[in-house]
């Protein structure tokens, strides 16, 4: 369940560096796909990061939700410094016409566009889709465990 939590920052990341591209009118290229793999780590880990905090959390005997709610909270100013300076450090390669930034210029559009929309998506919507993985699991198991009970009694009724 959680690797799903994790894995579910991707497409959002993807997203954001497709429609970079797009806007700017750039193409896929070898320095865009290399864009989107640290894109990829940096989303991922934002994720991970997350599931991690609150994981501790809950070993510490908190409820799942409010476990929850004090990662998510804690995490959102360095997911905001961390993505804001790695905006404000590409930002050269996206404004300066200078020789050589050609190359450069689509990676730096794919991790600005990604980092955006991850980040907006790590903060705001993935806490929400880490509730509903969590209570689906927890149903999945409550069935499970209804399933298990009720054939261990079917037996010894007979």
């Amino acid at each position: 369940g959680e690797a799903l939590v994790v894995l579910a920052t991707l497409p959002d990341a993807l997203v954001g560096g497709i429609l970079a591209l797009w806007i700017s009118g750039e193409t896929w290229n070898v320095s865009s796909l290399v864009g989107l793999i640290a894109l990829f780590g940096i989303a991922v880990q934002n994720g991970l990061v997350l599931v991690t905090q609150t994981r501790a959390l809950v070993a510490k005997g908190r409820p799942f939700e409010e476990a929850l709610r004090e990662a998510a909270v804690g995490r959102v100013r360095p997911k905001l410094m961390t993505a804001g300076t790695a905006v404000l450090g590409l930002l050269p390669l996206l404004v300066m016409p200078l020789r050589g930034t050609e190359i450069e210029r689509p990676l730096a559009l794919v991790l600005v566009g990604g980092l955006i929309t991850s980040t907006a998506f790590t903060l705001l919507a993935l806490p929400t889709f880490y509730v509903l993985v969590h209570d689906l699991r927890q149903r999945l198991r409550a069935r499970a465990g209804k399933r298990v009970h009720g054939e261990a009694r079917a037996p010894s009724e007979s």
